[in-house]
């Protein structure tokens, strides 16, 4: 029988300075993360020029990360593991893409 396990989570969130928040996850680990990478595309925009706004965020139980007023929230496996989110690999790739193809050979 497969054994599943639980998915963690954001349970707590502490917005320290700037851009940076403490986060709690459901199986008691502890970051300090930057969040100012993150925090890009139209969506984000108003937290980026704002960071009275930027630390109104909460943490969602149902959702299980940090949610804004206006729709904007972070995956909770990004933040876990540090991982980048799929929008920056995608830029990154296009990005070298564009660079090698400008490559003369």
């Amino acid at each position: 029988m497969m054994k599943f396990e639980r998915l963690i989570r954001v349970k707590a969130a502490e917005f320290l300075h700037d851009f940076w928040v403490r986060l709690v996850f459901t199986d008691g680990t502890q970051r300090e993360l930057d969040l100012a990478p993150y925090l890009r595309g139209p969506i984000f925009e108003p937290l980026r020029n704002n960071p009275v706004l930027f630390r109104e965020g909460k943490v969602d139980n149902r959702m299980g990360t940090i949610v804004w007023n206006n729709g904007a929230d972070l995956d909770p496996d990004v933040l876990y593991h540090g991982l980048k989110p799929a929008w920056m690999e995608t830029k990154e790739e296009l990005e070298r893409q564009t660079v090698e193809r400008n490559v003369i050979v």
